[in-house]
C-alpha cells in the first residue's frame, strides 16, 4: 500500500502542511522536527505523487527536448547538458528525435505537449508563419538552440555567419587558394529549416570575396561527398582546403585522404566545424571552429526554467566561439 503524507503526518503528530515544508525543503519549521520527518519518510520508503504534485504545483516538474538524432557526437554533449542542469534544477527531460523529419517534428511536439511539460527545447527543421501559429497555439515556453526559427521565439546559438567568416579568414591567411566546401544538409534548403547551415556556407561566401579568393569553390551538398572527391588532385602549388560544415564530415575527410595518400596539411587541408569532444583522438588535430555546446545546453535550460518560474526569459545573448587552431590547416 502506497505511503503518503497523510501517514507521516499521522505518525509524526503534525500537520499536512508541516509534512510538506520539510519534504520540499521550505521554511517554517524546526530543524527537529524536520529530521524527524524526513527520517519517517525514509524508513517508510516514501514517494511523491508527482501527478497530485503538479495538481498543486501547477506545473510537472518536466522539460521536454525535439532534437534530429543521437549519431552526430554535438547533438549528444547538448542533450547530455540539458539533462545535467535540467536534474541539478528539479526537472527531468522527455528526449524526442526527429531524424530531421519536418513532420516527425510535429509529432514530437504534440507528444510532449500532451505529457503536459511545462517548456520545450528544440532544434527545430520547421519554420515559417504556419510553424509559428502552431508553436503559439500551446502557450507553453519554447526555446530554440541551433537553427534559428523567428524573432518570436527565444533563441540560444552564436553568430554563424561570422564564426564561419572567421575561419575562412584564418585559412586564406595560410595561403590556400582553392576551395572545396562539404555540407550534405544544403540539398534540404528551401524544404527545411537548415539556419545554421545556411549560415555558415553565407559566412564562407563572403569571407573568400572578402579575400579577393577569385577561384569558384566547390560546393559539395550530397550525402555521397566522399565519392565527389574522387578524381580531385591536390597539389602544393595552388593549395586547396577543404571546409566541412561540420567535425563529422572533416573526419571521413580526413580518413579519405589519409588513405589515397595525400598529406594533411602538407597538399590538402581540412577545417571542420564544432569541436566535438572526440576530436582529442584524431591525428593530425583538427583545426575547427569551437562551438559552445554545452553553454548551448546550459543556458537554455537555464532561461526556460526562469520563464515557468519567473514568467520572463534570462537575457541571453549569443554565445562566443573560437578558432581552434589545429594542424590540418
Amino acid at each position: 500500500m502506497k505511503v503518503t503524507i497523510k501517514d507521516i503526518a499521522n505518525i509524526c503528530g503534525v500537520s499536512l502542511g508541516t509534512v510538506d515544508r520539510a519534504l520540499n525543503n521550505r521554511k517554517g519549521i524546526s530543524e527537529k522536527t524536520r529530521k524527524k520527518i524526513l527520517q519517517v519518510a525514509e524508513e517508510m520508503n516514501y514517494k511523491p505523487d508527482f501527478t497530485a504534485r503538479s495538481l498543486v504545483m501547477g506545473k510537472t516538474m518536466t522539460i521536454g527536448v525535439v532534437l534530429f538524432d543521437l549519431y552526430n557526437r554535438s547533438f549528444a554533449q547538448v542533450l547530455n547538458a540539458i539533462e545535467l542542469k535540467a536534474r541539478e534544477l528539479g526537472y527531468f527531460v522527455y528526449i524526442t528525435l526527429t531524424d530531421k523529419n519536418p513532420e516527425n517534428e510535429l509529432q514530437c511536439i504534440d507528444y510532449l505537449v500532451n505529457r503536459k511539460v511545462d517548456g520545450i527545447i528544440l532544434f527545430s527543421v520547421n519554420k515559417g508563419q504556419f510553424f509559428d501559429s502552431y508553436l503559439r497555439k500551446f502557450n507553453i515556453p519554447i526555446i530554440s538552440i541551433f537553427n534559428y526559427i523567428s524573432d518570436e521565439w527565444e533563441y540560444v546559438g552564436i553568430q554563424e555567419r561570422e564564426a564561419m567568416k572567421e575561419a575562412i579568414n584564418y585559412t586564406t591567411s595560410k595561403n590556400y587558394k582553392n576551395f572545396i566546401y562539404i555540407c550534405p544538409p544544403l540539398a534540404y534548403s528551401g524544404k527545411s529549416n537548415i539556419y545554421t547551415q545556411e549560415e555558415r556556407l553565407n559566412g564562407f561566401l563572403e569571407a573568400l570575396a572578402e579575400n579577393n579568393i577569385n577561384t569558384t569553390p566547390k560546393i559539395i551538398k550530397t550525402s555521397e561527398y566522399l565519392r565527389s572527391l574522387e578524381g580531385t588532385t591536390f597539389n602544393e602549388s595552388e593549395k586547396t582546403a577543404i571546409i566541412c560544415s561540420c567535425d563529422l564530415y572533416a573526419l571521413e575527410v580526413m580518413n579519405f585522404l589519409k588513405a589515397k595518400g595525400y598529406d594533411i596539411p602538407g597538399k590538402v587541408g581540412v577545417m571542420g566545424f564544432d569541436d566535438i569532444d572526440m576530436l582529442q583522438y584524431v591525428t593530425p588535430s583538427l583545426t575547427t571552429v569551437k562551438y559552445p555546446i554545452v553553454e548551448i545546453g546550459i543556458k537554455a535550460v537555464e532561461s526556460l526554467v526562469h520563464k515557468i518560474d519567473n514568467g520572463h526569459y534570462l537575457s541571453t545573448p549569443l554565445l562566443e566561439y573560437e578558432i581552434i587552431k589545429g594542424e590540418s590547416i
